[in-house]
């Protein structure tokens, strides 16, 4: 006799990620892929990683395999906090937390944080991620405007603000549109998410990728008290090692250790100390401007092929850092049935509307360009550029 399973209301709700399923079918070897927001194998750092796994397993193999701290690998902790403090956001160590990627920093903050109608501020758009893992504990999202730079600071009213929980942005090189909030509106963002009472969490997987190293001053900089703070080692060193850091404020801090530990008890001691080994020297200040060269490269040839196939009636964002090109089609154009004829032509891209809380716009797409060669850029982009001219055109006729 089989069981009875019955899903809870929360488990009901669940849905896959748009992006986890388009992953899908681009693992045919044929498709071209502008799908997925994978960092480029190319820059993963495979014989440093190497060395530093033989070191610690020759050197702490014990500790390394054993279970740790919760808050995670001292070292690793304080090597945080000082990168931190040269970023302009001084913070002590005993405020950082490390986790499961950030992914579980987004789940911590939805556990510790959000009621069922909790008001949750997020960006239009903001990254799918973050919706679906907040989503989870049944928010009410409302949309902060925005505009080609980000967040428009000054259509955040008292009436919006009023309630929420906390405004959660990603200000450098967001995902999906690629765009970077200018200082004075991470002032703007800054004081008045201070003066409603409103915490602010900055997600910030992208911040070193400024094709040219320009840095902005990071909300946690403008506010290093009472501001939360997200990181990851995935796009600077590698993925698969799901390791990221949370910084916030007490008493927040110390509810975010106990849902981590009913979730996980901890991040992998292993991967901790490899990480550790690996940065522990000044490795990323040397690594990353090679990661920088590449993206900066490679977003060049999607510009570049995006102005030769697609029509004037398309607009695109020119992002200076970060994996993502958000392109505008004419309103009537519905991406998600795009993608379909895109796939019958082995070419893949994220529409646009699984990005956004409410009110989806359904005549956008998000390309990533860091994984794919310069002449399957040019290849795909003739593809895609082709259909969406017949889209425009189909839409003309109808009309």
């Amino acid at each position: 006799m089989n069981a009875n399973i019955t899903l809870s209301k929360r488990a009901q709700a669940l849905t896959s990620s748009a992006i986890r399923e388009i992953l899908k079918v681009t693992e045919r070897p044929e498709v071209i892929s502008f799908a997925g927001g994978l960092p480029s194998p190319a820059t993963f750092p495979v014989e440093r990683m190497r060395e530093a796994t033989d070191k610690v397993l020759r050197d702490a193999p014990q500790a390394a395999l054993q279970y740790g701290p919760t808050e995670g690998f001292t070292p690793l902790r304080e090597w945080v906090a000082q990168r931190m403090a040269k970023l302009g956001a001084p913070v002590s160590p005993g405020r950082v937390l490390i986790v499961t990627g950030s992914q579980q920093g987004l789940d911590l903050l939805g556990k510790t944080l959000v009621d069922e109608g909790s008001k949750v501020l997020v960006e239009t758009p903001s990254y799918l991620g973050a919706l679906q893992s907040f989503s989870l504990f049944q928010p009410k999202f409302a949309s902060m405007p925005s505009d080609g730079q980000g967040i428009d600071t000054d259509a955040l009213t008292p009436e919006l603000l009023a309630g929420a929980r906390f405004m959660y942005c990603l200000p450098n090189f967001q995902n999906p549109t690629g765009r970077r909030l200018p200082l004075e509106r991470r002032k703007a963002l800054v004081e008045k998410a201070a003066a409603a009472g409103v915490p602010l969490v900055e997600d910030d997987p992208y911040g070193e990728l400024s094709y040219d190293g320009e840095h902005l001053p990071g909300l946690l900089s403008l506010n290093p008290e009472q501001g939360i703070y997200m990181g990851s080692f995935s796009k600077v060193l590698a993925p698969g090692l799901r390791l990221g850091y949370v910084v916030a404020p007490e008493p927040l801090f110390s509810k975010l250790v106990q849902a981590k530990q009913a979730a996980d008890l901890h991040t992998p001691s292993f991967s901790q100390r490899i990480v550790h080994e690996t940065i522990k020297d000044g490795f990323l200040d040397t690594h990353i401007p090679s990661i920088r060269d590449l993206y900066g490269r490679q977003c060049h040839y999607m510009l570049d092929a995006l102005e030769r196939h697609f029509p004037t009636e398309a607009q695109w964002t020119r992002p200076e850092g970060g994996m993502f090109i958000w392109v505008t089609l004419p309103k009537g154009v519905d991406t998600t049935r795009l993608l379909a004829k895109a796939i019958e032509q082995n070419v893949a891209f994220v529409p646009g509307a699984p990005f956004f809380a409410n009110d989806p716009q359904a005549n956008t797409l998000r390309l990533s360009f860091v994984t794919v060669p310069a002449e399957k850029i040019e290849a795909g982009m003739q593809k895609l550029g082709a259909l969406v001219k017949a889209e425009i055109a189909g839409l003309a006729q109808a009309a």
